[in-house]
């Protein structure tokens, strides 16, 4: 971390507390990302180019995390499904038609087994960990471990996790007809969070 006020600040005061998404700080494209985003990968076979991977983000999000000493406590994420886009707009209607987001259109995490991160935390070293949870999707809800690289920097936490998930254990039917010829049951889940206290 850099030296400065707000370095001091969150050192002096540990990591304990609850820090919160901040989706107003940085951006974010499907080359890039600076701020908040949830996303998927996903790969697929088309009839006009071939194989080729499927991205859509996100970034409206909302939630939580409450770290108590040194130990991650309590997790919610929400996501808004229904602004998820692509990098083609073609692909978008599909995306919202296969996750039926006008009858859920939210995605819920939510941790179950604590986290603990380590005194050197607190004062900005990298901290992998797994975070054990459930997903809800499509109105059904999995146990899921995401794999998370976090550290604290300048007053902000920075995590990035991914998961594989199986569109089939959520009761998700994928598109096909038109351009797509087939679309892969697996995905790959993945999030930056910015989290401040």
């Amino acid at each position: 971390m850099a030296d400065g006020a707000a370095t001091t600040t969150a050192t002096d005061a540990g990591i304990d507390g609850t820090w919160t998404v901040d989706t107003e700080t940085g951006d974010f494209d499907y080359e890039s990302a600076t701020g908040s985003f949830v996303g998927f990968r996903i790969s697929e076979e088309l009839s006009t180019i071939g194989s080729t991977t499927a991205v859509g983000r996100t970034g409206d999000i909302d939630g939580s995390m409450l770290i108590e000493g040194t130990t991650v406590t309590e997790t919610s994420i929400d996501i808004d499904l229904t602004t998820i886009t692509t990098e083609t707009s073609r692909r978008d209607d599909n995306v919202q038609d296969g996750l039926d987001t006008g009858e859920f259109p939210t995605a819920t995490f939510t941790l179950v087994d604590p986290i603990e991160l380590g005194e050197g935390a607190a004062d900005g070293e990298p901290v992998s960990v797994t975070a054990v949870g459930e997903l809800t999707l499509h109105g059904v809800t999995q146990p899921v471990e995401f794999a998370m690289d976090a550290q604290l920097v300048d007053g902000t936490v920075v995590a990035v996790g991914t998961t594989t998930i199986s569109f089939d254990d959520y009761d998700i039917d994928l598109p096909d007809g038109g351009p797509v010829i087939s679309v892969d049951d697996e995905a790959t889940l993945e999030l930056q969070l910015l989290l401040t206290r």
